[in-house]
Formats: C-alpha cells, structure tokens, sequence
C-alpha cells in the first residue's frame, strides 16, 4: 500500500461510516441483545460491506455502496412487513419456543433449539433460579434470550428475604445429567452415591436412561424425564 492509498482510506471510511449511519437509524434502534437472527444477519452483511468499501481499491466504491443501501432497504421492508403480518414475522424472524412446560423439562424443544440441559441450567443460573423445581415455564424467545416464570408456591420467598442464609447447602444438586450419573456432584452434597442409587430404584428408575435430569435438594431428588410430551411453540 502506498501513500495515496493510504490516504484514501480516512474519506472512505468517513463515507462508509456516514452511510451506515443513515441505514442504522433507518432500520431502527435495537440493542445488540434483541437482535433476532435475521436482524444479525444483516449487521453481519452490512459491516462486511463497508470493511470492503473502506479497504479494497480493486472494485469499484459504488458497488459496496449500493450492496449496502439494498441490505438496508430490504432490512427495512422486511421489519415494516413483520409488523404488519404475523405470518410473514414467524417467517422471517421465528416464534418463542417453550423449554419448560408446568415444571417438565421439553427435551426435543431443546433439541429444537439446539442447547441441551447444561446450557438450561447455566441460564437458569444467570437469571437467578438455582433449582429448576422453582420453574413453572421457561421460553426461548426470538432473539435467543430465556424468559423464566417461578412457580407461584416460590413466589412468596423472594431473594430479599436477608434472614435466609445462603450457603453450599441452599444449592441444589444435579446428580444425574442426559442420563449419566454425576459423581463429583453426589460427593458434594450429604448423602453417598448408594443412597442416590436405592432412591432412584424405589422410584423405579433401575437405569438412566429415561432421565434427562435429577436434581437432589433439601432431601428430596427431583426428575426431569426425556419422554414428556412435545409442545406447541408459543403463538405470538
């Protein structure tokens, strides 16, 4: 590169950022967390375009340009379209998918929507529920993101409750996961794995392979079967 390119490159990107600019605040104003996978799509589309426009002197400049108003434009056409039709937005940018159904587990939901129970748990953890049997639903929304509904019986013990003292005791235990028994987890917690092992057996669970998860708190062991029936996807 030599000094006239790389002097022509501080206009380019004044013009490339100018332009996308105008087509952001026509698209409208959305943070990066609400993006649905087609408004990702786009952004992705789009930033390529003006990396390209900004860096390559072997194409011609206005072809990035109109590459980048048409991306935008159809972004734009494609949300005007969403709101005005239910039919073409569950086509273009999905419907909520329900993960958790009146406390059951929905494994081929989440095959669905390809997490498995580990990725669950983790933003069940993140929203604040360390114990799925507080969990009445739980639902993928379009924009990737898990919306959690507590079961109304937890709902009168609420996190503020500061005369409740947390400890490693408070967690709940997860001791079987996609049927594979979790030992360091059984260790962790105030029974052996022979008391896990004769539990499960008087539930009638001599093998564990119809169990999707387990969880073990307050000397109770709950279970999430693989087999609950598939679900609906949420009707916007």
């Amino acid at each position: 590169m030599d000094f006239n390119e790389a002097f022509m490159i501080v206009p380019r990107s004044l013009v490339s950022l100018i332009i996308l600019f105008f087509i952001t605040k026509i698209i409208g104003k959305k943070q990066v967390s609400e993006l649905s996978l087609f408004d990702y799509v786009i952004g992705i589309s789009i930033g390529n375009f003006t990396a390209e426009m900004t860096m390559n002197f072997d194409g011609q400049y206005i072809n990035g340009v109109v590459a980048m108003v048409t991306f935008g434009v159809v972004a734009y056409l494609v949300s005007i379209l969403s709101m005005k039709s239910i039919g073409i937005r569950r086509a273009i940018v999905g419907v909520p998918t329900v993960l958790i159904e009146n406390g059951n587990v929905l494994l081929k939901s989440l095959k669905k929507v390809k997490i498995d129970i580990n990725d669950l748990l983790e933003q069940a953890r993140n929203a604040g529920y360390f114990d799925l049997e507080e969990i009445a639903f739980a639902i993928m929304e379009v924009n990737g993101k898990i919306s959690f509904l507590m079961k109304d019986k937890y709902c009168s013990s609420t996190k503020n409750d500061s005369k409740l003292k947390l400890s490693k005791d408070n967690l709940t235990a997860n001791i079987i996961i996609d049927s594979r028994l979790m030992e360091e987890n059984i260790s962790n917690t105030d029974r052996d794995r022979d008391w896990f092992i004769q539990q499960l057996k008087v539930k009638g669970y001599d093998t564990y392979e119809s169990i999707l998860l387990a969880t073990y708190k307050d000397n109770k062991i709950t279970i999430y079967r693989k087999d609950y029936r598939e679900p609906s996807d949420v009707l916007e």
